[in-house]
């Protein structure tokens, strides 16, 4: 006869908290706040009314909301906050190439652009060691072009998983963004989802999917950084889905 025992299922309640402040951007929110109040007392109620509401779009901007990042053999996660805006075919970044570094070959770029209203705060696709960060100067351009990904100013960050697996992703500024804030460099151990950096206001994130790995998600999908699967290492399934 079958069992008739009931499975174990452990019930937790999560309360929603609002997102702190990141350190990085909590000077921000004081400058704007500071010169919002001398505004509104000294100078012009109007102007600092609308300065108030600078402050709080500051302050939302670089929020760091808590992630829940799911486990599983090779998983790989949204690195960015944002709209899979293109999913390429494309030769690996000459700055990640060589020694130590992804194999020459066409990899998947899938392409995450982040608004001025997304989280800005940027994650480690897999856990591992990081192999290199390289910082390149260049344009801002619209981050949305294709041609961002070689003319633009961006970091190309490295990870290689503890696999042997070595999966890449470029974060690239855009019109509005003016600064790529590093939080890690080569040798630190990370986990997946782990925060690694940030990009100041509107900007895109690359992560490059070696071959046979299709990507799990679709044009037009929206990521949560940490948490949306991007795909799984060796899984050659393509996802397919209808915007409604």
């Amino acid at each position: 006869m079958p069992s008739l025992e009931k499975p174990d299922i452990v019930t937790t309640n999560v309360r929603w908290r609002w997102p702190a402040v990141h350190p990085e951007g909590r000077k921000f929110v004081v400058i704007a706040g500071a010169i919002a109040a001398a505004f509104l007392l000294l100078i012009n109620d109007e102007i600092g009314f609308a300065l108030v509401g600078l402050t709080i779009w500051v302050a939302a901007f670089f929020r760091d909301p808590i992630r829940t990042t799911p486990k599983g053999e090779g998983l790989v996660v949204a690195p960015a906050d944002g709209l899979v805006t293109m999913i390429s075919a494309v030769p690996a970044p000459r700055e990640l190439l060589g020694e130590g570094g992804l194999e020459e070959g066409t990899y998947t770029r899938v392409s995450i652009f982040m608004s001025v209203f997304d989280v800005h705060i940027n994650r480690t696709p897999i856990a591992g060691e990081i192999k290199r960060v390289v910082y390149i100067s260049g344009k801002f351009l619209n981050a949305d072009l294709d041609k961002a990904s070689e003319d633009n100013e961006r970091q190309h960050i490295l990870v290689e998983g503890r696999n042997g697996v070595r999966v890449g992703f470029t974060q690239i500024a855009g019109l509005v963004a003016r600064r790529i804030v590093p939080w890690v460099k080569a040798g630190d151990i990370v986990a997946a989802g782990q925060r690694v950096g940030l990009i100041r206001f509107g900007s895109r994130v690359d992560v490059f999917l070696p071959a046979g790995t299709a990507p799990h998600v679709i044009l037009g999908q929206r990521t949560i950084a940490g948490e949306t699967i991007v795909a799984r290492l060796g899984d050659g399934e393509r996802r397919e889905g209808v915007s409604q």
